[in-house]
């Protein structure tokens, strides 16, 4: 099996390891929740999970690195990095709302080329490597092509977002009222969640200004391989630049202009 390919492989069971420990602590009465330096939450199974995760990697591709959310960086040697994140969304997760997911992106040699968004408590996965397209898989069923949606218009979309105070933060109120002003229908069903609807065509465009690279490493190759676009708000494709937009690629450059700052 070609490298790629086997690490998507890999990358599929290892979200489903992970994700599985997020679910023994999910709703749980007796959850800690910690506050870190940034004052964002983290729980015992943040940890659990990106232990989990680094085990896997270590005992599958022992050269290659690791940058995770809650532990220091491995560096590595096969020009491989693994960009990990076990909970995305862990304020949905203290709350209870299966909304949260757990992300593994992958880099070779500084390009992201493969993603993995799986949603535990919905049991709801979508997974790309550049080249082999986009899949969608819910519980046992099949895997099936997840593409994006044919809306040519905002004013027919579903915009979603995680957390419209991110917009004031980033002193960027202005495009949220414009995106939400020009959209069918804006809804917060965000975090990793907002992206994976993107990719399976039930919402339009999902925006971000602020984003970690480990909030953002899956989504490059699978809102691409699913026929969308996962860009900065300039329209570059990255997952380094702090801040994210996912389109179905229609709509790309009527959401940049309305995100104009």
């Amino acid at each position: 099996m070609p490298p790629l390919a086997s690490r998507l492989d890999f990358a599929v069971h290892a979200a489903r390891a992970a994700g599985d420990v997020t679910l023994q602590y999910f709703r749980r009465d007796d959850l800690a929740v910690e506050l870190k330096a940034d004052d964002s939450p983290v729980t015992a199974a943040d940890r659990q999970a990106e232990t989990e995760l680094r085990r896997l990697i270590a005992e599958s591709f022992p050269d290659d690195g690791i940058l995770g959310e809650e532990m220091p960086e491995r560096e590595g040697k096969s020009g491989y990095r693994w960009i990990l994140d076990p909970i995305d969304g862990t304020k949905s997760f203290i709350h209870g709302v299966p909304l949260y997911g757990t992300l593994i992106g992958l880099e070779r040699e500084g390009e992201s080329v493969l993603g993995v968004i799986r949603i535990p408590a919905l049991d709801e996965c979508v997974y790309a490597a550049n080249g082999q397209g986009a899949w969608y898989v819910r519980g046992d069923r099949p895997p099936e092509p997840a593409r994006v949606s044919n809306c040519r218009s905002l004013k027919d979309a579903l915009f979603v977002t995680s957390e419209v105070a991110s917009f004031d933060i980033t002193h960027r109120r202005r495009a949220y009222d414009r995106m939400q002003a020009a959209a069918r229908l804006t809804r917060t069903w965000g975090d990793c969640y907002g992206y994976l609807l993107v990719a399976t065509g039930r919402a339009d465009v999902m925006i971000d200004p602020i984003m970690c690279v480990w909030d953002a490493a899956p989504m490059l190759p699978i809102l691409q391989e699913a026929g969308g676009a996962f860009t900065d708000w300039k329209g570059r494709p990255t997952i380094h630049a702090g801040e994210g937009a996912a389109t179905n690629g229609l709509l790309l450059e009527e959401v940049l202009r309305a995100l104009e700052t």
